[in-house]
C-alpha cells in the first residue's frame, strides 16, 4: 500500500472520559506505537490536551494540510473550541464539545481533507443532553452521509475475528420482528463490498448465524432459520457471494470455526458483540461499513470511572488510528 497522503482526523470523544487522555499519550508515544508516525490531528479540546500533555503540547492548526508539518513536535489541534478538564465528571459543556469534535472531523472526511475519521468515545445519554437525538455515533454517520440508517453497517474487527450485528441498538425482545430476508441480504453484501475494498480481501467469505440455539434444530426452537435466514443465504450465493449457514452462534466462534470465514454476520448485538469483546477486548475496533468515508473507533466507551488514572489501556485506540490509516491507503491505491 501507499503512504496515505493525509491526515486523519481524530474526535475528541467526552472530554471527562479516558478518550482525550488516549489520543495524547498516543502522540507522546507515536514512534513507539505508530508505524509510519500516522499523522492525525484532533479536533477540539486543545486545554484538555494541553492539561494532559503538560502547557504548549499542542499546535492550534486553520487547515488540516497543516496537521503532517506539526505532529513531529506538537499535537495539531484543529478549532479553537475547548472545555474545562474534569476526568470522570461529564457535564453538558464537555457534551457539547463531543458533538461539536464528532461532527467536524466527519465534515472533514466528506470534504476530503482528511483520509479518514477516528471517533473517541462519548456517553449517549450526555450527548442527548445538547440535543444528539441519534441511538449512536454509527447512525449520526449515516444521517450527515445521506444514507439510511441501513446502509451504515457496523463491524466489530479484532486480530481474532471481524463481526457484524445485523440489529443493534434495539431491544432483544424486538430482534424477531425487525429480521427480514432483505435486510440480510442488504447488510452481507454492504459487508462483502467492504472487505474487498477496505480490508483487501478479493473473496470475502462470510458466515451467518442462526438466531435461535442450535440454529433451531430444523424448526425445533424456532421458524427464522427455515424462513428468513436460509433463503437469505440461498439468494446471496446465487449472487456469487460466499456465504454459509445458518450456523449455530455457540459453535460458530470457535478457534476452527473461524478459520472458515472473514467475517461473521449475527443476527444482533451482543452476538456478535461478546465473542469480540471476549477475544479482542484491548484491540477492538468498531467500523462503520458503507460510508463513502471511513470511519474507526475504539470498541470502548467513555470508561469514566477510571479517567484521569492514567491506567486505560490504549490498545483499541492505536488500533482504530492504524486501521483508519490502512483502510485510507487502500482507497488511494485503488
Amino acid at each position: 500500500m501507499s503512504a496515505n497522503p493525509l491526515p486523519l482526523a481524530v474526535s475528541l470523544g467526552d472530554p471527562a472520559g479516558i478518550g482525550p487522555e488516549l489520543i495524547a499519550r498516543i502522540w507522546q508515544d507515536r514512534r513507539d506505537l505508530l508505524e509510519h508516525q500516522t499523522p492525525f490531528f484532533v479536533v477540539g479540546g486543545a486545554s484538555v490536551l494541553d492539561e494532559i500533555l503538560g502547557t504548549q503540547a499542542t499546535a492550534i492548526i486553520g487547515d488540516p494540510a497543516e496537521a503532517t508539518a506539526v505532529f513531529g513536535d506538537h499535537l495539531p489541534v484543529l478549532s479553537e473550541e475547548t472545555s474545562d478538564y474534569r476526568p470522570g465528571q461529564p457535564d453538558d459543556e464537555g457534551a457539547a464539545l463531543a458533538l461539536h469534535s464528532l461532527a467536524d472531523a466527519t465534515r472533514h472526511a466528506l470534504l476530503g481533507t482528511a483520509s479518514a475519521v477516528v471517533t473517541a468515545p462519548v456517553a449517549k445519554a450526555q450527548l442527548a443532553r445538547v440535543g444528539f437525538e441519534y441511538p449512536g455515533q454509527t447512525e449520526f454517520l449515516a444521517d450527515v452521509c445521506g444514507l439510511n440508517a441501513d446502509d451504515a453497517v457496523m463491524m466489530l474487527a479484532g486480530p481474532s475475528l471481524r463481526a457484524v450485528p445485523l440489529t443493534v441498538h434495539v431491544a432483544l425482545a424486538d430482534v424477531a420482528a425487525l429480521l427480514t430476508t432483505e435486510l440480510i441480504q442488504h447488510k452481507a453484501r454492504i459487508t462483502a463490498a467492504a472487505l474487498r475494498r477496505d480490508f483487501g480481501i478479493a473473496n470475502p467469505r462470510i458466515a451467518i448465524t442462526g438466531l435461535n440455539p442450535h440454529a433451531s434444530e430444523d424448526g425445533k426452537f424456532g421458524s427464522e432459520e427455515r424462513e428468513i435466514i436460509a433463503p437469505a443465504i440461498e439468494a446471496l450465493r446465487d449472487e456469487g457471494l460466499d456465504v454459509t449457514g445458518p450456523h449455530p452462534a455457540d459453535a460458530v466462534f470457535s478457534p476452527r470455526a473461524r478459520e472458515g470465514y472473514d467475517a461473521a454476520l449475527c443476527m444482533y448485538h451482543d452476538q456478535a458483540l461478546i465473542p469480540v469483546k471476549a477475544l479482542d477486548f484491548d484491540q477492538g475496533v468498531n467500523v462503520t461499513l458503507g460510508l463513502p468515508i471511513i470511519r474507526t473507533s475504539p470498541d470502548h466507551g467513555t470508561a469514566f470511572d477510571i479517567a484521569g488514572k492514567d491506567i486505560a489501556d490504549p490498545g483499541a485506540m492505536i488500533a482504530a488510528i492504524k486501521m483508519a490509516s490502512e483502510c485510507a491507503a487502500r482507497r488511494a491505491d485503488a
